[in-house]
């Protein structure tokens, strides 16, 4: 599970470019119960979404020329500069080169093997989420990839990720987890395209929130202007999901989780 305890290889940030960062606020708040709070003006607009004054997500508005609207997960590293090498000598590319944030970390922009959009994030003032796993936030990862072996060797390679093989009523789910660390610290998987639910034809990572009630959260964003991409579905002894796309096209899911299993 996601944890704020953040660790190498971990997610420890994810942030929000949209075409218009007023719209999306007020979507986000309306699903989550966000509320946007603007940076600096020498962070060029960057600001972070808050859940209860604890930074949930961060955000700002963006052109055609950087990206279409999209959510951007970020891992953690004690090195960018190096992890960038390691994605490009794995076959990722890097498209943004490592820079500092101010006093508050260090990033970069890189491409998966597939040429899926990831960051990283070298935490100094800013340690990264302040919630997660809570409705409203982040509770865990996809990717989606046309080559799953290929993508979980490429992310081994820059952060030592493990998986588990969990089985399920028809397969098996490739789950990931830091190195070092038991299979129940494990925060995503890694999905095969032609597994998706959604029948996606683009290789991404989806981000998974937290909500109380997943037909509720689907019907405040359909009245806020987003799309349903998979409508609520019940998963055994996992939850209830749904997948979404804001009203500008970034796609996102939400879950109510089913309760944990009790050991007998």
């Amino acid at each position: 599970m996601l944890t704020t305890r953040h660790v190498t290889g971990a997610p420890n940030w994810i942030d929000l470019g949209t075409p218009d960062i007023d719209g999306a606020s007020t979507f986000y708040g309306s699903v989550f119960g966000w509320r946007f709070q603007p940076g600096p003006p020498e962070v060029g607009g960057y600001g972070l979404f808050q859940l209860d004054g604890r930074t949930a997500a961060g955000g700002m508005q963006t052109s055609p020329e950087q990206g279409p609207p999209s959510w951007t997960v970020y891992f953690q590293t004690p090195d960018v500069d190096a992890t960038a090498k390691a994605a490009e000598q794995a076959h990722g590319t890097v498209l943004m080169q490592p820079m500092d944030v101010m006093d508050q970390g260090r990033m970069a922009i890189l491409a998966d093997q597939a040429g899926v959009t990831f960051g990283l994030w070298q935490p100094a003032a800013n340690k990264g989420l302040d919630v997660v796993q809570e409705q409203g936030s982040l509770c865990w990862l996809e990717l989606y990839t046309p080559d799953l072996p290929a993508a979980a060797g490429f992310y081994h390679a820059l952060f030592g990720w493990e998986t588990t093989a969990l089985p399920f009523a028809g397969g098996t789910y490739t789950s990931v987890h830091p190195q070092g660390t038991e299979a129940e610290a494990m925060f995503g998987g890694i999905v095969a395209l032609e597994d998706s639910p959604t029948k996606a034809t683009s290789a991404a990572w989806l981000p998974y929130f937290e909500v109380p009630d997943t037909d509720a959260a689907v019907s405040t964003a359909q009245n806020g202007g987003g799309t349903v991409r998979l409508p609520p579905t019940d998963l055994a002894d996992v939850g209830r999901i749904a997948e979404i796309a804001d009203p500008y096209g970034a796609r996102f899911a939400v879950i109510k989780s089913a309760p944990p299993q009790q050991q007998s």
